[in-house]
């Protein structure tokens, strides 16, 4: 196989300003790259696995600015769709502290992502990979990003290519009714479901303790192994029936975005190895270290990731 993980989704430019600073008076912005898919991918390449991302973005020097980006982090490129319609997603981040929460505002209607279309993606490309993974974001982008993980769920399950789904339900996307039409189908039989605590009760009507809920979003999607994210708390992960539960790290946090994708790329990482229940470590530490770095993509190594599984950080490392 050509790749251990691929992805397709939108890579945005990210403009954001310090907490103390105000949007509404910036007179600067420090640049950055977004990508909630590709930040799966970027964890797993910095890791040691090859991996691949399609997107559409348009052929400026801002479009190859996020080319540039993810290429650094070992991402495989190559088969970004150039375009030379419509424009690069945007969002604006506005960080805070207490009483005031980080605020992001989108701006990524008519983008050249939302405009792509099944006939453009190399879907042997694609596919030529031990697992997929695909999230609720792109499904809701657009008309055109809904048929896209469509087809990709379809040619994935049609050539036994296993598929790795995260929910990421966004209110300010869709609604809950029609992600939870849409979606529900999507996740049945994938090999690993992440979804938030928040989503499986809200979304999937999912109740009770923690561990019902887990089982119960198993049975609703019959995904062969789930991961449930509970903030604070840890992550619940539940394969063969069996649960496993993985208390957070303790953190210091500079950054909250990417968090979630930081832990989708431990348990990836984990479940390559074949072992999922090491890969719930995994993602609780990735988790942990995008919270405390700038930038969404977790910049780290297989031998700072295992030295840290086994020992807390301390302050100097001499």
């Amino acid at each position: 196989m050509g790749f251990d993980v691929t992805t397709i989704g939108e890579g945005s430019l990210r403009l954001s300003v310090p907490a103390g600073k105000r949007l509404n008076l910036a007179n600067s912005f420090e640049i950055g790259v977004s990508g909630a898919e590709a930040n799966v991918v970027g964890c797993l390449s910095r890791l040691g696995r090859k991996t691949g991302w399609i997107s559409c973005l348009p052929e400026t020097p801002v479009g190859k600015r996020v080319r540039n980006e993810y290429r650094s982090h070992g991402i495989n490129v190559d088969n970004i769709i150039w375009s030379n319609q419509y424009r690069l997603a945007t969002l604006y981040v506005e960080y805070a502290t207490p009483p005031r929460s980080t605020n992001v505002i989108f701006d990524r209607k008519n983008t050249c992502f939302t405009n792509i279309r099944k006939e453009d993606v190399d879907w042997s490309y694609l596919l030529d990979s031990k697992i997929i993974h695909l999230t609720g974001i792109t499904v809701a982008l657009s008309e055109n990003t809904k048929e896209i993980v469509q087809e990709a769920i379809k040619r994935a399950r049609e050539k036994g290519v296993p598929i790795s789904f995260d929910v990421n339900y966004r209110s300010t996307l869709w609604s809950k009714e029609e992600a939870y039409e849409t979606m529900l189908p999507m996740i049945q039989n994938v090999e690993v479901l992440f979804c938030s605590k928040r989503d499986a009760e809200f979304l999937f009507g999912c109740e009770g303790s923690d561990h019902e809920i887990i089982r119960q979003l198993q049975k609703k999607s019959n995904a062969s192994k789930v991961v449930m994210s509970r903030g604070a708390s840890g992550v619940l992960g539940l394969e063969d029936d069996v649960i496993y539960e993985e208390p957070a790290r303790k953190v210091v946090i500079i950054d909250r975005i990417g968090a979630g994708d930081g832990l989708a790329g431990g348990v990836l990482y984990g479940w390559l190895e074949g072992d999922f229940a090491k890969g719930l470590k995994y993602g609780v530490l990735t988790a942990a270290l995008a919270l405390s770095q700038y930038g969404e993509v977790v910049n780290t190594n297989p031998k700072e990731l295992n030295l840290l599984l086994e020992y807390e950080a301390g302050d100097i490392v001499r």
